[in-house]
């Protein structure tokens, strides 16, 4: 009887134990599970403000200075003209990708500063999507405006404002009449870098950029500043034979744009990689509008530029 009495004791003690800790260890398991819910959470909100409202950049050479220096840290929105959609494996792997665009609520103005997929990453004068590779420049010509380079300085027909850095265009301009542009390293020969078509970073144009919808007459000139583009929409060759221009076998006499093309700039002239020697800005290479500098390191010293943490990129 009292073994009986032990055990059943023993049974009613082991079973509130059992009542205590089963809820400890519920009430855990209940916050691990809300814990890793709100984890999750964050992590999908974060992708989606990745992917479609802000990006984060680290601007790596000086050749947007004085607005940008190497160590900037900048935050790059995506609302104005909207998120860009597409397949980013087969992007990475060089296939062909089709890229879409979620609706953003505004459009790019001159000088806007604009990061964006670099457009020729193989070669010059063929376009192609680096998902890796980014560059930031300014805006300096929009669809459907005609642009020139005039002594070293921008000029849109039919627009007043200025463009790009004016100071820079000046000590480029100075440079050149000095003879010390080419004494330094600067590369004189521009976008087409073709002798039919003899254009300099000091004068250049006029060049129309091509507006979606936009037809031009195909000619040789045409032929030579659009080629890249045209086989880059069509994904086809384009190619001279005598005195006619083909598409493939086709006889091509006109052409119609099918997307809208940007001539962007670096504020350093003198030393920028930019549509000056490489032509066209494809609109779906767009990442955004750049918006301010979040973080500055000093790439020689390591140390933060508290002076420009959080200026607003103009």
């Amino acid at each position: 009887m009292s073994e009986f009495l032990r055990i059943k004791m023993g049974n009613r003690f082991f079973g509130k134990l059992m009542k205590i800790f089963g809820k400890k260890v519920e009430w855990y398991i209940n916050k691990l599970l809300n814990g890793l819910l709100i984890f999750c959470g964050i992590i999908v909100i974060v992708i989606f403000l990745q992917l479609f409202c802000w990006a984060f950049f680290k601007v790596p050479s000086d050749s947007m200075e004085p607005s940008l220096q190497a160590g900037d840290n900048i935050v790059v929105s995506k609302l104005l003209i909207g998120g860009r959609i597409f397949d980013v494996w087969d992007a990475v792997q060089d296939k062909e990708v089709k890229i879409s665009r979620i609706p953003g609520f505004g459009k790019i103005s001159r000088n806007d500063v604009l990061v964006f997929n670099f457009p020729y990453p193989g070669r010059w004068d063929s376009i192609g999507l680096d998902v890796m590779k980014f560059y930031v420049k300014r805006c300096v010509a929009l669809p459907g405006d005609t642009f020139e380079i005039d002594n070293a300085h921008y000029r849109v027909h039919g627009c007043e404002q200025v463009l790009g850095n004016m100071k820079s265009q000046r000590q480029l301009e100075q440079m050149i009449k000095s003879g010390l542009g080419e004494k330094m390293g600067i590369v004189m020969k521009a976008y087409p870098n073709n002798d039919r078509v003899d254009w300099t970073i000091q004068n250049f144009g006029p060049f129309y950029i091509p507006a979606k919808g936009d037809s031009l007459e195909m000619n040789m000139k045409h032929f030579i500043l659009y080629k890249n583009v045209i086989e880059w929409e069509q994904k086809k060759k384009l190619s001279v034979r005598g005195d006619t221009i083909l598409l493939n076998d086709s006889l091509i006499e006109g052409y119609r744009f099918m997307v809208d093309y940007y001539f962007v700039a670096g504020d350093k002239t003198m030393n920028s990689q930019d549509s000056r020697y490489w032509g066209l800005l494809p609109e779906p290479f767009i990442v955004g509008k750049t918006w301010f500098i979040w973080k500055s390191v000093d790439i020689g010293t390591d140390k933060i530029r508290w002076n420009r943490v959080l200026k607003k990129i103009e």
